[in-house]
């Protein structure tokens, strides 16, 4: 179902409706048509990166169902849902099985790798236990009795072990942000050194001690000791690899997206391809406006319509190739510029005048229902607690005389398929709760926010692509170039390095701040 009847059902408790209705199914069944979009072969190397499971985002339907409606749409249209709402085919089909086996092998991939982590770190936690405890249990009767330094030696490992596992535990076992197409490379530099460490220590406790049954225990407990403390700079080295080295910034990157060119600049530390683009992502929900392809409809609309108005003649018969007639139509166009600005001028301004106009409504019909629940706050205070509104049921007693300007804004303004009646509400109860005043409410409507403003399954993607030349393991470089794609746009990613800079000192003694002052006969003084 498209944006355009979302938005309809919610506001049909306020508006009236026509019998428009055989118009409004013929254009309901329209809007289920969605382009079906082909894969194409790329020549560039292409890995994806997963996030977790979401709702898709809004295809480019909803902006197109946009089109060809008035102001009035709740006023002049009913909405009759008779038909499909789905149509799928056997391209989408094969799509969507690719897209499930891909999923399976990363769920696999990353299952994987925690199953591996975990029990290697379920053997480096035992095996200075094991150390210990082997000789007592093998031959006891032939060990030295273990003296005061020897038995001080046990509260050193107990707690050494125990910083060791807190730290591990806030490191590694945190909640995984997103699947990387490929291994994270100091980690798993990490991993195979503990092994080899602790595969080593292993081998010499069983051709020295085992073999010959040391009988001297507190060489043994003291070798155990040696463990842990080579485990501790193990994790000191995780710590600089994992966490500091990548704090200094070292890059500054330009993420610029597509569609409509807005452009945000972050600096980047030592940061491996992929972990970059998981850098821009996440500063991306946070920090981009969210993407509305309602908006760049009326561009496309008009170069549409100026190259419609043109006509090209073959005056030469049938045998002259199409591309004459193509420059033709390009040289039309050119000439017809110097009147399209005129048009272009006039249309924004048209637009703009609408939104001052509709935002000034909206304005003052938020200030009144805030005035009234205001009062109604006060009056209720003198009445039984019976009769007392909760906040929402305040919100949802102001909100019809504010629904009817909220929504000839959000349509003017074409942000409403970004927000539902119900979260209108949501919103308005939160504000009353929070004694919050109406600019605080119409902060949200009247200026676009960040995507991680908006509903969840309103923006959020699924999956994003990774298209780089580079390996994406690869550490970021001066000039490298990469991409991040979705389903309605892309992520155009440029790394500068930050230039060397250098400093020099000049002192100056402040007694050489001297000063003349310099008399000319034609001054008054």
């Amino acid at each position: 179902m498209s944006a355009a009847m979302d938005t309809e059902s919610t506001y049909s408790g306020y508006s009236h409706y026509s019998g428009h209705s055989k118009k409004a199914h013929r254009q309901g069944r329209d809007r289920h048509k969605s382009p079906r979009s082909k894969d194409g072969s790329r020549s560039e190397k292409s890995v994806t990166i997963q996030t977790p499971p979401a709702e898709p985002l809004l295809g480019n339907d909803a902006s197109r169902a946009e089109e060809g409606q008035d102001d009035n749409w709740g006023e002049t249209t009913t909405a009759i849902t008779g038909t499909s709402e789905h149509s799928i085919s056997q391209e989408d089909i094969a799509r969507i099985s690719k897209d499930l086996e891909d999923s399976v092998g990363l769920d696999c991939k990353r299952y994987l790798g925690l199953t591996v982590a975990a029990v290697l770190g379920l053997l480096v936690f035992l095996t200075p236990i094991a150390f210990i405890l082997l000789p007592q249990i093998l031959w006891r009767d032939d060990l030295e009795p273990c003296g005061t330094v020897c038995e001080g030696l046990f509260i050193s490992v107990a707690f050494k072990l125990l910083i060791l596992l807190i730290g591990t535990w806030a490191l590694f076992f945190r909640q995984p942000k997103a699947d990387l197409p490929r291994v994270f490379v100091f980690r798993a530099l990490l991993l195979v050194l503990i092994f080899l460490f602790v595969f080593s220590y292993w081998l010499f406790y069983g051709v020295r001690i085992l073999d010959s049954k040391d009988t001297n225990y507190q060489g043994i407990v003291q070798y155990a000791v040696s463990l842990v403390d080579a485990l501790l700079f193990i994790h000191y080295l995780a710590i600089v690899l994992l966490e500091l080295r990548q704090l200094q910034p070292m890059f500054t990157v330009k993420v610029v997206r597509s569609t409509d060119g807005e452009a945000r600049y972050y600096s980047l530390g030592h940061l491996s391809i992929q972990r970059a683009a998981l850098v821009v992502l996440e500063n991306y929900y946070r920090d981009f406006t969210i993407y509305n392809p309602a908006l760049l409809t009326a561009s496309k609309s008009r170069a549409a319509k100026h190259m419609a108005g043109l006509k090209v003649y073959n005056v030469d018969g049938p045998g002259n190739n199409a591309s004459g007639q193509s420059r033709a139509m390009i040289a039309a166009a050119a000439r017809r510029r110097d009147s399209s600005h005129n048009e272009l001028y006039y249309e924004e301004a048209d637009h703009e005048r609408r939104v001052k106009k509709r935002r000034a409504r909206l304005v003052v019909a938020v200030e009144e229902a805030f005035t009234h629940i205001k009062r109604l706050q006060a009056e209720e205070q003198q009445k039984a607690p019976g009769e007392m509104m909760d906040p929402r049921e305040a919100a949802q007693a102001i909100f019809p005389s504010m629904a009817r300007a909220l929504q000839k804004y959000l349509r003017t303004t074409r942000q409403q398929q970004y927000h539902s009646m119900e979260s209108i509400l949501q919103h308005l109860s939160f504000c009353i709760t929070n004694n919050m005043t109406p600019k605080a409410f119409l902060e949200r409507y009247l200026n676009p926010g960040p995507t991680l403003q908006y509903d969840r399954d309103r923006w959020f993607s699924k999956q994003w692509t990774l298209v780089s030349e580079e390996a994406v393991t690869s550490g970021l470089q001066d000039g490298v170039v990469f991409v991040l794609k979705c389903l309605d746009f892309s992520l155009v990613v440029n790394v500068k390095k930050i230039p060397f800079i250098k400093l020099s000192e000049e002192f100056i003694d402040p007694k050489s701040h001297k000063f003349v002052l310099r008399l000319q006969s034609e001054t008054s003084v």
